[in-house]
């Protein structure tokens, strides 16, 4: 019996220090406001339909809307400085495709596309396409590429802005062609094509977000995918190679960023949620922008390893193709 009371007091007193350690646990991180997603390109690019497609399944799951901030200007920056340079506690993110394209094209960038973030998340990848205005004489990639021999300097390709990823293939074509032409920065992608409907600039290679549902319409020509193989999402174009164009693999991907000093606990709850949405919506993403979810960034730092290799592939990439810093 005496054995038998040491052994109830020894169980309650451990008791009594557990429950404490059980209730010291920090809960898992809700906001109680909402929260900004930066998307620094004009509405109707690629960022921005992606963005406002995760944006309403994160906040469902989040319990507090996430709100789109449209924050276009110089490629990028002016969204990506204002969300580096925002309070790190979880209510300001920012989506760009053009994280890991801006280093390498732009000589003075404000901030460190890296070292200024902490990842939340991938929502998913999709290569460019290389459309016309359906009136320009090329039915063919390879038709206008000889167009653009035979008028050196006379058509203008669309950039989605000075160190975009439309940018960056622009720039690439050029050298793989050898051919001239004036690239025309608007303000994101969506105004990039529109300048292609409007024959303002008669061709370039928009994020396939941007530029589905003007392809599938007959706004734009796609003459192909920058891309390995065809897309799910346009079947009936060619791939680069299958265009004649083998080198023009280019694709976007559109990692979730957070400021850096983000506290860990916060950093995990949006990751989780943010992961969430993006599979929950990855059908819806594929059908509206053909940008597909892709598993194995689980981490912050798998994100952000996505960015360091995004920067490091496109400056070797241009710097082999002649192109500096601007």
């Amino acid at each position: 019996m005496m054995l038998d009371r040491r052994a109830t007091l020894t169980l309650a007193i451990a008791a009594g220090f557990a429950a404490p350690a059980v209730r010291a646990q920090p809960a898992a991180w809700r906001p109680n406001r909402p929260i900004r997603l930066i998307v620094p390109f004009a509405p109707g690019g690629s960022n921005d339909i992606v963005g406002r497609l995760v944006a309403e399944a994160a906040g469902t799951l989040l319990g507090q809307p996430v709100i789109i901030e449209n924050r276009a200007g110089a490629g990028s920056m002016v969204g990506a400085e204002a969300t580096a340079r925002a309070p790190a506690d979880g209510y300001t993110l920012l989506i760009n495709s053009a994280q890991s394209t801006v280093p390498a094209i732009v000589a003075n960038v404000p901030y460190n596309s890296v070292d200024d973030f902490v990842g939340i998340a991938v929502a998913g990848f999709s290569p460019y396409v290389l459309a016309v205005n359906p009136g320009l004489p090329a039915q063919t990639a390879q038709e206008l590429v000889a167009l653009l021999k035979a008028n050196p300097g006379r058509y203008n390709f669309a950039s989605a802005g000075l160190g975009s990823g439309v940018h960056v293939g622009g720039e690439l074509f050029r050298a793989m062609t050898d051919t001239q032409f004036e690239i025309v920065h608007y303000r994101g992608g969506g105004p990039g094509v529109a300048a292609i409907m409007s024959n303002e600039s008669q061709f370039g290679l928009p994020t396939m977000a941007s530029s589905l549902g003007q392809v599938r319409q007959g706004g734009v020509r796609a003459l192909a995918v920058a891309a390995a193989e065809r897309s799910p999402a346009l079947p009936d174009v060619p791939s680069a190679p299958q265009a004649g164009l083998p080198n023009l693999i280019h694709e976007e991907n559109f990692p979730i960023l957070a400021p850096k000093g983000t506290p860990p606990e916060i950093v995990a709850a949006l990751s989780l949620a943010f992961r969430t949405a993006i599979q929950r919506i990855g059908p819806r993403m594929i059908e509206l922008a053909g940008v597909a979810p892709r598993e194995g960034y689980d981490t912050s730092a798998k994100v952000m390893e996505l960015v360091r290799e995004g920067v490091e592939l496109n400056t070797r990439v241009l710097r082999q193709a002649g192109v500096q810093p601007q």
